[in-house]
């Protein structure tokens, strides 16, 4: 089953209210929800955003995948940063992966430049 978070409707007409949830993405808008994780309503000053981070880190874990207006929620409310998606935990790994990829010697740079113009190349006989 593809789960996503996403916002589901509620308040009248020219009064939005968001329930951030996940859902099974097959269904509707406003259809059932798996989990509630938290509330948005824009109108009113300032905007009102709850978040239950911990949950929300969970399903991410699980291979949720956030719509991007909650993705951009959940990096307001700071349970995400700015990557694509990822949470706290896995972005700290990052760098570590970063640091192992700088160890890779100059013939494979090279390597892999070289792969790239040809590949350029061929585009453009293409074309």
């Amino acid at each position: 089953m593809a789960t996503r978070i996403r916002l589901k409707r509620f308040g009248g007409r020219h009064d939005p209210h968001y329930r951030i949830v996940v859902a099974d993405s097959r269904k509707q808008r406003d259809g059932r929800a798996i989990e509630e994780l938290g509330y948005y309503s824009p109108v009113g000053n300032p905007p009102v955003l709850e978040v239950n981070g911990e949950r929300a880190l969970h399903w991410l874990s699980l291979g949720a995948q956030p719509s991007d207006t909650v993705r951009s929620l959940l990096r307001r409310a700071g349970v995400i940063t700015e990557s694509v998606g990822e949470a706290p935990e896995e972005i700290q790994a990052a760098p570590e992966a970063a640091e192992a990829e700088t160890e890779i010697g100059a013939e494979d740079v090279e390597a892999v430049e070289d792969a790239e113009e040809a590949e350029a190349a061929a585009a453009e006989e293409t074309r």
